[in-house]
């Protein structure tokens, strides 16, 4: 045996497809076995889940033998060679479709309810269930699902038997399994527990994920397309959110920085989405001349920034950037940019002398955050207010220097932060 049971297949299932963290993707279950195991694998990509409703197409007389299978839309797919060996005529045929349309139907209603199904024009649709056996219902999964815009399609099992995506014949444009055993009789034998699936587990598993995208309709891993590379972050964006804010962080740092991912946590609170992302790859931090290229620094701010304009049910809201240290100079300048969009930027013991001649350019509303026992910093943003010719605040924050690690003090720059950019968005 390979899985505990269906939640353990998906668990292990996910890792297969780690790689599709930060697309945009739609989990597809085909109920009911199918969806606890795609639960799973929604979890993990933090996407969202839906059903792939088809049935399958049993023979008469041997109904656990799929001659074919049918799916929303009007798909049909026949296994011919099941359809020769047993003899089945066409009468039989339409005769089990019309009893499997109306079971369909009424999945359906069961399933969804009023809920529209899932958008999936232009999306990746990894259609999953909890194993593959003949093919026909993941053929016919397929086809619904491309019928129905998607643009890629991923087909993804814990198990199936050798060689089995010669049987999905090139509808699929992906395929993943845990496991492709020689010898391969049922699903069934590679699971502890395969006790059948209720359709109150197909709703709950639904629910859960409908709630879960509620409290945070995104909080995902993601990988964002920066030119030719690609660089880690961290997204969430609560449900209603006005805007999402970009971070930028400093020196040295990181999308994992201790004290932006609590600022962060101060805004999402407040109901405001956040991006951490590293500025750049691994192999580039390594060379120190990179961490403090400014310019270099808010062109990977501005490209995240076109990149989170581009996500789902994230592009139509406000974006505003965060800026630590030599990461609000990047911030600066990004927003000194005549094309940036950005509505609100706050700096938190900030250099913005590195944005230089640019901070007379920058439109967006800037708020200065310093710590009262940082004089050479609270020096520097003085300066920098002067030469600011957008509407600008600084505050001085008492007794904090630097790193504002004296108790209280972070807790305030997350406090005027989402006042800052809650006003402005």
């Amino acid at each position: 045996m390979y899985f505990t049971d269906r939640t353990d297949a998906g668990r292990q299932l996910a890792a297969r497809l780690d790689h599709l963290k930060g697309h945009d993707v739609v989990v597809l279950g085909l109920p009911r076995g199918g969806v606890p195991v795609a639960e799973q694998v929604a979890d993990a990509l933090g996407a969202p889940l839906d059903v792939c409703l088809v049935r399958k197409l049993g023979v008469p007389f041997q109904p656990e033998l799929a001659m074919g299978a049918i799916g929303e839309g009007d798909v049909r797919v026949l296994n011919e060679n099941v359809l020769i060996e047993t003899g089945v005529s066409d009468r039989d045929v339409a005769a089990v479709e019309e009893r499997e349309r109306v079971l369909l139907r009424q999945r359906a209603e069961r399933y969804r309810g009023t809920t529209p199904p899932a958008r999936l024009d232009g999306r990746t649709a990894v259609v999953v269930d909890d194993g593959l056996a003949t093919g026909a219902t993941a053929l016919a999964a397929c086809r619904v699902v491309r019928a129905r815009g998607a643009e890629r399609i991923v087909l993804a099992v814990p198990v199936a038997p050798a060689g089995w995506p010669a049987r999905i014949g090139g509808e699929a444009d992906e395929t993943a399994s845990v496991h492709e055993p020689e010898f391969f009789y049922a699903i069934g034998q590679f699971y502890e527990d395969f006790s059948q699936t209720a359709d109150e587990e197909v709703l709950a598993c639904l629910a859960r994920n409908r709630a879960a995208r509620g409290s945070g309709a995104t909080d995902a891993e993601v990988r964002i397309q920066v030119g030719e590379l690609e660089v880690a972050g961290h997204l969430v964006v609560p449900q209603g959110a006005a805007g999402v804010v970009l971070f930028a962080h400093g020196s040295g740092s990181s999308r994992h920085s201790p004290r932006n991912r609590a600022v962060a946590e101060d805004l999402n609170r407040a109901g405001l989405g956040t991006l951490l992302f590293d500025l750049l790859t691994e192999a580039e931090a390594a060379d120190r001349a990179n961490v403090f290229d400014t310019e270099l620094l808010a062109d990977r701010l501005a490209r995240a920034t076109a990149w989170l304009g581009g996500q789902p049910g994230v592009g139509g809201l406000r974006t505003g950037y965060f800026g630590a240290s030599t990461g609000a100079a990047a911030a600066l300048w990004a927003a000194a940019d005549p094309a940036a969009t950005v509505s609100a930027v706050v700096s938190r013991g900030g250099r913005p002398d590195l944005a230089g001649p640019r901070l007379a350019a920058v439109r967006a509303p800037t708020l200065l955050i310093v710590g009262g026992h940082d004089p050479l910093v609270v020096d520097l943003n003085e300066e920098a207010q002067r030469q600011l010719r957008c509407e600008n605040e600084l505050v001085v924050v008492p007794g904090a220097t630097h790193l504002f690690e004296e108790p209280g003090t972070l807790e305030r720059v997350g406090e005027l932060a989402a006042g800052w950019f809650g006003d402005h968005f």
